[in-house]
């Protein structure tokens, strides 16, 4: 009986571990996240993917993941257009 409770006091705090290396992950991942200006020059060898353009008139965020020349893989966040105007 001591044991399975010991097992599962282990497996709670395993997970809670796991939670929260991929919290400090993804928080990390966030913080790399590049703006794009018009002096920017990023070094983009491979596009990994683009967000979809949401349907709506008014200008949005997006987000590229690409990978530079060196294989780093990069994310920039950048302003566009949505595609929900119409010019009727």
């Amino acid at each position: 009986m001591r044991v399975s409770l010991l097992v599962i006091a282990l497996c709670g705090f395993s997970t809670l571990a796991l939670a929260e290396e991929s919290e400090t992950k993804v928080a990390a991942q966030q913080a790399r996240i590049e703006q794009y200006t018009y002096d920017s020059h990023p070094d983009i060898a491979r596009v990994l993917s683009i967000d979809p353009i949401p349907s709506v008139c008014k200008v949005v965020p997006a987000r590229m993941i690409y990978e530079d020349h060196q294989g780093q893989r990069h994310i920039m966040s950048y302003q566009v257009m949505g595609n929900g105007c119409s010019n009727g």
